[in-house]
């Protein structure tokens, strides 16, 4: 079976090689390690570093085993060395004020040769501090003036549906690639991951309008060519086929323009059951439908191999179907509007300027 290196991890490896303060024993793992990544074999990966060849094995199973990290030293049994306050107050500072010469954060190895400490360590005071460095979320503060108003009215929505009406989290998902693969991929099977080739082939693209029950977690989609106000209005038509109707039907939408033009709102005008409420800009999670989106491109996108624009719209259509019959379950909304008001507040208090 070949010698799988991740690519990030010979970059990570190569790095070390690099350092000049780098010590002999992990020069030795990585260079181990990078050339067993070339396809040599055991024997002549042990004539080339002059070690045994039972070395090289240990080495190649803690690899496999643990990554790149497992190429560390374990800690030593017995008490570990305590650390003085004043050590633990300068990896602090480090690690929240300062960003290291050879990297756009801090590593644990990093961390490790600036301070003078042992990787374990530097674990173990982050682990106490909860300081994640390798760790990145995606943030946006909404400048919505009407953002608490905004927020009020969509939770109540989610915490106390109105009666006689039903609350659809209405949503599109534009520009979803057929991605196709160059060559066949190499199957799951006993020792092997399922393999695929890095490249792909672009068939073309379709959108997505979904409308997500709260109250039974059903989704009504409508699969289009373009996201346009007129594609907005033929799903407004599907959702009013679609229900009952005898009750009233609150949407829950952003602030797209396709969703505000005069075609719409004379439409709308003639359907007094529809009543449209929009989230805060830049407040998409405030959308429930956000999250059977995410369902969508982990279950069936992400991996999924189209040959043709044909082939991902009947994925779209059968994957909405298995959803609503296997997967469909009512929404819970957790958090209070004044959580989340005084939580963005508190974030604008936290940004600089």
């Amino acid at each position: 079976m070949p010698f799988e290196v991740a690519a990030a991890d010979r970059t990570e490896l190569s790095r070390w090689l690099r350092r000049q303060n780098l010590s002999q024993k992990l020069g030795f793992r990585a260079r181990l390690i990078l050339l067993l990544a070339q396809g040599q074999s055991v024997s002549s990966v042990a004539a080339q570093l002059q070690t045994t060849r039972k070395t090289v094995h240990d080495w190649r199973a803690r690899y496999l085993a643990e990554g790149v990290s497992g190429l560390d030293d374990k800690p030593r049994p017995g008490r570990p060395t305590v650390l003085s306050q004043k050590v633990v107050e300068r990896i602090l500072r480090k690690t929240v004020k300062e960003i290291p010469h050879e990297s756009t954060h801090w590593s644990v190895r990093l961390m490790a040769e600036s301070a003078g400490v042992t990787t374990w360590q530097v674990r173990q005071v982050w682990a106490a501090a909860d300081l994640r460095p390798h760790r990145l979320k995606t943030f946006k503060i909404s400048r919505d003036p009407r953002f608490a108003e905004k927020v009020v009215d969509v939770v109540g929505l989610y915490i106390n549906p109105p009666a006689n009406a039903v609350v659809l989290s209405v949503d599109e998902k534009t520009q979803i690639q057929a991605l196709d693969r160059t060559q066949p991929q190499l199957q799951l099977g006993p020792g092997q991951i399922e393999r695929r080739t890095h490249d792909y082939k672009r068939h073309g693209t379709a959108d997505l309008y979904a409308a997500f029950n709260i109250a039974t977690g059903k989704v009504i989609t409508k699969v289009t060519n373009r996201h346009r106000a007129q594609e907005f209005l033929q799903f407004l038509r599907t959702i009013d086929q679609q229900t009952e109707k005898e009750l009233d039907l609150h949407l829950i939408l952003d602030n797209s323009s396709t969703h505000k033009t005069k075609e719409v709102a004379a439409w709308l005008s003639k359907h007094p059951r529809f009543q449209l409420h929009f989230t805060p800009t830049s407040a998409s999670w405030l959308n429930a439908v956000e999250s059977w989106f995410s369902q969508l491109e982990r279950r069936a996108l992400e991996r999924g191999v189209f040959t043709s624009v044909k082939a991902l719209k009947a994925e779209l259509v059968r994957f909405t179907a298995a959803h609503n019959k296997h997967s469909a379950k009512p929404f819970q909304w957790t958090k209070s509007a004044e959580t989340i008001i005084k939580a963005v507040e508190r974030a604008k208090h936290a940004l600089p300027n």
